[in-house]
Formats: C-alpha cells, structure tokens, sequence
C-alpha cells in the first residue's frame, strides 16, 4: 500500500481537526464528520442553542426550553432542505410544536441563518398530511394523463414519505432573517453525490 503525497498534509492538519472534535464534544456533538456535526457546531454556537441529545426527538433548545428543528443545505449542490426519511402523521405532528432554524452554506462557509415558526411552514405540513393521507390537490378537471407520481400516491397511502423538501427560495422569501455572511466564501469545485465516495460505517440502502 502506497499512501498518497497528501497523507503528510492531512497529518499537519489533524490536531486541529482534534480540537475541533474536542469544542463539539463539549456541546453534545459526538462526531463532527457524522450528521452534519461540524456544521450543526457552528450553527448552535452562533445562535446560543443546546443540542438535545439522541437521534429521535427535535435537534436543539433555547434558554428558555423552546425546541427547534435544524436544517442546513449546501446551495452548491441543491436548493432545498431535506426533512425526514419516514415522514407520517407522527413526525408532522411534532414538527407542528417547534421552531425552525434553517442555515445555508456553500461548501462549509455558512452564508445565512433563518428562523421560521411552525405556522409560516403550515402549508408543507398540510400538503405532506394530505399525501401520506391520499389527498389530492382540489384542481380544475384536466383531460391531460396523470402522471406517474400522481399515480403512485394513490398507491402508497398510509405509507411514510421519503424525505420531502422545504425550497430555500421559500425560505428565503418568508423567513427571518439572523445571520448573513460578509466575507465572500472560498471558491470550491462541489462534488455531486453520485461522485462521492461511499461511506464504509453506513449499511447498503442507507446512504
């Protein structure tokens, strides 16, 4: 095995790597590298919110123990925010009863930070019900074919939605406004996720 020139770059590098771990360790992050850890880090510390611990309930509280979700997108390779995996009446329901910070980056330079309440975000959490339930949209009659996603939804009721997005330019356009950066963020060539190297501590089917 022949290690690559940059093994000695990333070595120089690594003790501040540590140090970084170390900071987010303090604040209830236990891997910076996972789950968008580093830059939940920068997001909690700018805002002044604690990270609630585990994976199942909501991301982070203020100092007076109101709950928020945590969202961040890298603008470079796409333009909304991911929510959940199995998405149901039970995770909707749950988003109803928090507050929403949402952060963009590029690359890992973050460039804004949002805050939205639940009820700004009602017509999502209306539209997500409606699919999980087999709802349609009330529309105009149309001769046209439905499509097959129209199709489908009429086939998968009852069963969870795989990750709905929130536009940013939806946020953008509704929310509030808290941070925006004012240095210009270091030029980087994105690497489209197909293009990404696998993760070896993930399953198949789970990336």
């Amino acid at each position: 095995m022949k290690p690559h020139p940059d093994k000695a770059l990333l070595k120089k590098l690594f003790p501040s790597i540590r140090k970084y771990q170390e900071l987010a360790s303090k604040h209830g992050i236990g891997d910076i590298f996972q789950d968008n850890g580093g830059k939940l880090l920068q997001l909690i510390l700018l805002t002044g919110l604690q990270v609630i611990p585990g994976r199942e309930g909501n991301d982070a509280r203020d100092e007076k123990g109101k709950e928020y979700e945590l969202k961040s997108v890298n603008t470079l390779l796409t333009q909304s925010f991911s929510t959940h995996h199995h998405l149901n009446p039970t995770i909707v329901a749950k988003y109803r009863r928090v507050g929403w910070y949402f952060a963009t980056y590029q690359g890992i330079e973050l460039q804004e930070v949002y805050l939205m309440t639940s009820e700004q975000l009602e017509p999502y959490f209306t539209e997500w019900e409606n699919r999980w339930n087999g709802i349609e949209k009330k529309s105009k009659p149309s001769k046209r074919k439905k499509t097959g996603s129209e199709k489908r939804r009429k086939i998968t009721k009852g069963k969870d939605i795989n990750n709905p997005k929130i536009p940013v330019k939806f946020v953008r356009e509704n929310g509030l406004l808290l941070f925006l950066a004012k240095e210009k963020p270091v030029a980087v060539k994105p690497v489209k996720p197909a293009e990404k190297p696998r993760d070896s501590e993930l399953a198949k089917g789970q990336e």
